[in-house]
């Protein structure tokens, strides 16, 4: 229990801090955003203005979320189990046990991922029906995780390291020392990007073997990290922001308020997406230039978000649902 006490305080994206929440205002703007490109590679080339649609129960406190490319995938931390929702109409297909408090995942084309903070290890599922393919040791509570197209990292917080997996059959290539309590990955197509919670800052490694190219220093307790093509997106859990960095050599290039303590963030091929745990909200920033386009209220305490080529995807861990806006 200690340490998942201390897994809770160090991570879960300070999910125990009781302030009361503040309802976040629904934007009200209406028309279509529309992108020549998407980065992330899904061909829905169309971004609607956000509405939440409607919410769908899961399991006990979810944490991340994954899209497979026809579903969403859920962490519940507190059930030890995965569910797997239709992405048409949220039907749930299924829940599956994992390790011990789950909590990131990532897919890699053909397999869901989950770091399970609670038994310091992955579990490999296959998408198509959910089967256990392996459980495969790690570092000390591991957290966030991202595919790097052939290999599967993980930031374990309590190690102050990544560990690289190769994703076909689940062993450890190497481990790699960052900053300390490395909490969220990305990966911009050559190197891994990792958020520091305690030390502030962002390694950045290359992806073929693990060297690190450079620490930035963004804003304090980094926890969150996306890619939207050509830069770094970082959420700064105590300053209320964003940092934007350049993915080429690590130059801040802007710094922009959301809600309050910032926790999850994904990229819609257009914009930018920010899960506020302490007002239940998400903010909606323009890529281009950080322009805030709106906040949209969803459950209470959000933390994970994906994106599934139409809609986000948003885990609600007071609430134990997930909204589809």
């Amino acid at each position: 229990m200690s340490k998942f006490t201390r897994a809770v305080v160090l991570t879960v994206l300070a999910l125990s801090i009781l302030s009361a929440s503040v309802p976040g205002q629904v934007a009200s703007t209406d028309g279509v955003t529309i992108s020549a490109k998407n980065p992330l590679q899904i061909a829905i080339l169309h971004w609607y203005r956000a509405n939440e649609t409607t919410t769908f129960s899961v399991g006990s406190t979810p944490q991340g979320v994954a899209f497979d490319g026809d579903h969403i995938w859920v962490a519940n931390l507190n059930s030890n189990n995965v569910t797997k929702l239709r992405t048409s109409d949220g039907m749930n297909l299924g829940t599956f046990g994992v390790g011990a408090f789950p909590t990131g995942m990532a897919f890699d084309g053909a397999n869901i991922w989950v770091t399970n903070a609670g038994s310091n290890d992955v579990t490999k599922l296959r998408a198509s029906d959910g089967k256990v393919l392996g459980t495969f040791s790690v570092g000390s509570t591991p957290q966030g995780v991202a595919f790097d197209g052939a290999h599967i990292w993980v930031a374990n917080i309590n190690s102050n390291n990544v560990t690289k997996l190769r994703a076909s059959d689940g062993k450890v290539l190497g481990t790699f020392g960052v900053g300390q309590a490395p909490i969220g990955v990305a990966f911009d197509g050559a190197s891994v990007w990792v958020t520091n919670l305690n030390s502030s800052d962002v390694t950045k490694l290359r992806a073929s073997d693990g060297t690190v190219l450079g620490t930035f220093v963004g804003g304090p307790n980094p926890s969150g990290v996306a890619f939207d093509g050509a830069n770094i997106w970082v959420t700064n859990f105590s300053s209320n922001s964003v940092t934007e960095l350049r993915a080429s050599d690590g130059k801040v290039l802007g710094t922009f308020g959301v809600g309050q303590s910032p926790i999850g963030v994904a990229f819609d091929g257009a914009n930018i997406w920010v899960t506020n745990v302490d007002t239940n909200n998400m903010t909606k920033l323009r890529a281009s230039d950080g322009t805030k386009l709106g906040t949209f209220r969803v459950g209470l305490r959000p933390s994970g978000v994906a994106f599934d080529g139409a809609n986000l995807w948003v885990a609600n861990s007071f609430s134990d649902s997930v909204s589809k806006l």
